[in-house]
């Protein structure tokens, strides 16, 4: 067997893997309030575009998120609500964090994480136009 077709199997095995790790993570966002969702799928979904067609349909046709997903995929949209909740979440995971009197550094590092997601979904397009 081909040294390319060994490695290009086990990097599709591995985005897989991931992929799904990342939708177990979603799904715990969904029970969790403070721990996100949406991302850990959008995360997911590249890995799966990666190395399973049929996965990535799953989760692109998923009642709930496929919608979101879609519109990432081609427009790199967030909406609103996505926002919000966003900084919401990472708002009240900063004040536990607090609560928990963690290293200077650890509150920076976190703090400066933070504000590039915000900053990274705020530059996002909240809508599509259609064209």
């Amino acid at each position: 067997m081909n040294l390319k077709v060994i490695l290009a199997t086990y990097k599709s095995i591995g985005y897989q893997l991931l992929g799904l790790a990342l939708v177990g993570l979603g799904i715990i966002g969904i029970v969790l309030p403070v721990m996100p969702t949406t991302i850990f799928f959008i995360l997911a979904l590249a890995c799966f575009t990666r190395s399973s067609p049929k996965l990535a349909a799953w989760l692109l046709n998923h009642p709930r998120y496929g919608v979101t997903l879609r519109h990432w995929q081609k427009y790199k949209v967030v909406p609103v609500k996505a926002k919000w909740f966003a900084g919401i979440g990472m708002s009240l995971g900063f004040i536990v964090l607090l609560l928990c009197a963690p290293p200077w550094w650890v509150l920076l590092l976190v703090a400066c994480i933070e504000i590039a997601v915000m900053i990274y979904l705020l530059s996002r397009p909240s809508k599509y136009l259609a064209m």
